[in-house]
């Protein structure tokens, strides 16, 4: 298998995680790398990370790629096998891969791009008011278990991908506000798995001008403009667009 990733994309972290509990090897090629930009077009049209090329097999999209890992995979699966726990397995990844992405992205780019601006008055406190409502139930769904459906699922594997990196964007959980989510944050920082993926992501950000990634352009998509949007940063969002600070993926279907 081939898995067209990148160490700070939190999708493809999901994807590559999986990958590690089941105890499958892959070759892996940065996509977001600007010299493989060309070979991930030939996979996916949209050039988004992750992708996976398994034989004549293409998949794209992290939760599909899950699914089809799972089903052909099933050895160690992350999503549960009682329709109700993968209900909520698959709710609490949709979650992840939506309203929290969108909120962690867009307050990130402040931290990585080559941006000389501030980030808008009131960005910062949106991002942590939607986000305490998450957090909140979250802590109440771990109240009783050490993972969010029970044993160790996809649900786990994508929040941590998105919420290991909270205190660094400012928007932390407490443990004295959310116990039991700090104490399955830490508890997942335990297990080497998901602490290499930290440190790959780390290493990626403190080498990032060696990375090749565009950082002078914000790519935009989905459910990060609607946050940007729904939050009423309207006025900010077409000021980037007007500066040419925008790209956009292609509109291909896949």
């Amino acid at each position: 298998m081939l898995l067209y990733d990148n160490a700070f994309s939190p999708f493809a972290r999901k994807v590559r995680l999986v990958l590690g509990i089941k105890g499958l090897t892959a070759e892996f090629v940065d996509g977001l790398n600007r010299s493989n930009r060309k070979s991930l077009r030939k996979v996916n049209g949209r050039i988004e990370v992750p992708v996976l090329v398994d034989g004549d097999t293409v998949v794209v999209n992290s939760s599909d790629i899950v699914a089809y890992l799972d089903h052909k995979y099933p050895s160690k699966p992350v999503l549960p096998d009682s329709p109700e726990l993968r209900g909520r397995a698959r709710k609490w990844e949709r979650v992840s891969d939506t309203l929290v992405d969108a909120i962690m992205a867009d307050i990130s780019y402040w931290k990585w791009t080559t941006r000389i601006d501030d980030m808008p008055d009131g960005m910062l406190a949106a991002a942590r008011k939607d986000l305490d409502v998450v957090y909140a139930q979250l802590d109440n769904e771990l109240s009783n278990s050490h993972y969010i459906c029970g044993e160790l699922s996809i649900a786990d594997i994508a929040l941590f991908t998105q919420l290991g990196g909270a205190a660094a964007l400012d928007v932390p959980f407490s443990s004295d506000q959310h116990p039991h989510l700090t104490a399955w944050l830490s508890r997942l920082r335990k297990n080497k798995l998901f602490l290499a993926s930290m440190k790959r992501a780390r290493d990626y950000l403190s080498n990032i001008d060696a990375n090749n990634l565009e950082r002078d352009k914000i790519f935009w998509r989905g459910e990060r403009i609607e946050w940007v949007l729904a939050s009423g940063f309207e006025n900010w969002f077409v000021e980037e667009i007007k500066a040419e600070r925008t790209t956009w993926p292609p509109q291909r279907l896949q």
